[in-house]
């Protein structure tokens, strides 16, 4: 007999709070499938819409100052998310919720206070001005009116597929299939025998070159692979490929292209029989797999190398800004080295990468608010026509800012620096809360697993810390 059962709750139900949202529905445990290699996508969507600036940007301008001796960050950084990212995971494989809706539970305001912390952090259309920016060095034109049809193009593409995460998915693996592209292309032709020879720096001289600021590297070491709003994003994405008890929830469908469907607004629990629990275990343990070989891998291998090439490249040279212009000085290198060919690919390729992180984000943003309007706000909505809203709201507002020719004012950017990291730290501690208090007994996290969250609270939490104490006084400075 289960400890629950020991407790004196009749059903696994019982555990959730009523005050907010009912109790979810009792059901079996859809089995997985034979083939399970049929599921793998949404760890390369996260790896997708994560691998942006700090892959192509950040990550590789350390490189270019200091050598290989910070890339060992990205790995504790990316790990850390794995661990943030299966404790997200594990309640919605569980529920067939959203974590959005769990932390709803405890308090109604909780999912909206993530929505509209995401929307602040993303509402600036700085990945399309990126990636229209690096487009422009191999075609030419004005960087505004390129990223302006992009993210036109952005809307069109998340709101006419039929089965909007079939979409995404497809599109984060064609980038990721470009990236891997790059990479082998440049291991033949541009990394030598004594680059590769660096590669050991990862280990042997480990190290935090604190004289290129401390927030910058703690913030790469945080933020490797995905970080704030994207993490939460993982519920609504493995709901969508139908893991676990998101097998009952219908999938966001184009009010114009598809088949819209209201969700219910709570999700489904099983009883841990023994059945269910022999599921449960193949679930669990195929989606820790799926996000080692995906995430994990592909984003690792992707800054390794990225930072191994600007290293092979601009090592040593002066002067480099930690920008877009930083790909630029970059891809220079690379076509006199290699041949215009090459230069023009490698932007390309991280034009493409950014456009797709653009799409991504744009993705999860509308994913989050329209989760969060429909479940607790106004129930009977159509969750996907929400979605259809929110997505050419934040396209407008992207196109309108580019229209009026505006430059990020500093309240907006001292806001998205700190939103991510406040967001990660109020979450992880949330997710202890969550799933040692709602879940059954045999689903709860362990103790490694609440140690790596508690991990992740104290990082972010200092990481917020620290990053506020160094953007006020920009603010106070600039009033």
């Amino acid at each position: 007999m289960s400890d629950l059962k020991r407790g004196g709750h009749g059903s696994a139900a019982d555990l959730f709070p009523t005050h907010v949202l009912g109790r979810p529905e009792v059901r079996e445990l859809p089995p997985a499938p034979d083939n399970t290699a049929k599921l793998i996508g949404p760890g390369i969507v996260a790896a997708g819409v994560g691998l942006s600036s700090g892959e192509f940007i950040l990550y590789p301008y350390i490189a270019s100052q200091v050598g290989m001796a910070f890339v060992w960050a990205a790995l504790v950084g990316v790990m850390t998310q794995f661990f943030l990212n299966m404790e997200i995971e594990r309640y919605t494989l569980a529920t067939g919720e959203t974590v959005l809706t769990g932390f709803s539970r405890f308090w109604r305001h909780w999912g909206l206070v993530f929505a509209l912390m995401t929307c602040f952090a993303n509402l600036w259309p700085g990945w399309a001005t990126s990636s229209a920016t690096m487009l422009s060095y191999i075609v030419g034109g004005e960087p505004r009116w390129i990223a302006i049809g992009m993210l036109a193009s952005i809307g069109l593409i998340l709101t006419l597929a039929p089965v909007v995460y079939v979409m995404l998915e497809r599109l984060q693996m064609v980038k990721v299939a470009a990236v891997g592209v790059l990479i082998l292309i440049a291991a033949f032709f541009v990394i030598t025998a004594e680059d590769w020879a660096a590669l050991p720096q990862i280990v042997t001289t480990a190290t935090i070159p604190t004289e290129l600021g401390f927030a910058l590297l703690l913030g790469a070491l945080a933020f490797a692979g995905a970080g704030g709003g994207q993490n939460l994003c993982q519920s609504n994405w493995i709901r969508d490929k139908g893991f676990g008890m998101g097998k009952y929830v219908p999938r966001i469908m184009s009010p114009v292209t598809g088949q819209p469907e209201a969700a219910p607004s709570t999700g489904f629990v099983f009883e841990p029989t023994p059945e269910n629990m022999a599921r449960w275990r193949r679930w669990w343990g195929f989606a820790n797999i799926e996000q080692l070989v995906t995430f994990v891998l592909i984003t690792f291998i992707t800054i390794t190398f990225t930072s191994l090439l600007a290293y092979a490249t601009v090592y040593g040279q002066e002067g480099l800004p930690n920008s877009v212009a930083f790909v630029q000085s970059e891809g220079l290198v690379l076509a006199d080295k290699v041949g215009g060919w090459f230069g023009a690919l490698f932007w390309f390729i991280g034009a493409f990468s950014l456009f797709g992180a653009a799409t991504g984000i744009v993705d999860y943003t509308a994913r989050l608010a329209a989760d969060v309007l429909r479940t607790t706000y106004v129930r009977g909505a159509n969750e996907s026509r929400l979605y259809f809203w929110i997505v050419w709201g934040l396209v407008a507002i992207g196109i309108a800012v580019l229209l009026f020719g505006l430059t990020q004012p500093l309240v907006l950017l001292v806001i998205s620096a700190c939103t991510g990291g406040l967001m990660m730290f109020i979450y992880s501690g949330l997710l202890i809360l969550l799933n040692r208090r709602l879940l059954v007994p045999e689903l709860r996290p362990g103790v490694g697993r609440i140690a790596a969250l508690a991990w992740g609270f104290l990082l972010f939490g200092f990481l917020s810390i620290l990053t506020l104490g160094q953007q006020i006084p920009k603010l106070w400075g600039a009033g």
